[in-house]
Order: structure tokens, then sequence, then C-alpha cells
């Protein structure tokens, strides 16, 4: 079964739930802006994601300019940023095992179908 970490106002989180659906995948949906994320949860994907803590964040946002950008941090603050401010982290993540990706493109999903 694959899980898609969602967030339902994101078209590209909406666009990658509908894509798995229509391909008849099991998918376990998790929103992330009901069901928050844990320090111990986000640490688990990004090392599935195979990716730095900072590459997971979206630096365009208005939380993450106004209260990180040009600080020097380390990754377990850049964890504890995103927890504290959901919007931050990119969307959508699809797990399938112990494989992971940020869909974005979406086709990039395909690499762990």
């Amino acid at each position: 079964m694959l899980t898609i970490y969602h967030n339902p106002r994101c078209s590209k989180s909406r666009g990658c739930n509908v894509m798995l659906q229509d391909l008849g995948k099991e998918v376990k949906v998790i929103n992330y802006t009901k069901d928050l994320f844990t320090e111990t949860t986000l640490k688990k994907l990004v090392d599935l994601l195979k990716i730095k803590p900072i590459d997971l964040v979206r630096t365009n946002e208005k939380d993450w300019k106004e209260n990180y950008k040009g600080k020097d941090l380390s990754d377990a603050e850049v964890i504890k940023a995103m927890v504290t401010h959901y919007k931050l982290i990119q969307r959508p993540i699809v797990v399938n095992g112990n494989k992971a990706v940020i869909g974005r493109p979406l086709e990039a999903v395909n690499d762990i179908l």
C-alpha cells in the first residue's frame, strides 16, 4: 500500500492523489494539515527520501522568509521549523515501502511504483 502525505489545499497534492487512484493503487491518505507531522515522522521521511531536511522546505513560504531565511540552522532545527509550520513542507510526499519521493513533478512518483 502506498502512503501519500497530502495537503488538500495544494493542487499538485490533489493531482497526485487522483493520479494514484486512477492507476488503481491502494493509497493511505494522510492529511498532514490535520494529522500533523512529528519530528520523528519527518526524520524518517527525510531518510526515506535520501535528502537533507532543508531540501524538504518550501523556502519561498512567508513563514520561512520571516522566521528562518538567512539563519544557519542545523538539520534538527530545520525539522522543528517544519513541525511548527507545516506549510513549509514540500508536497505531496509519496511512500511505497522503503522508498519515498516528493511528487513534484507528479511523474516523479512513477519512480517508486
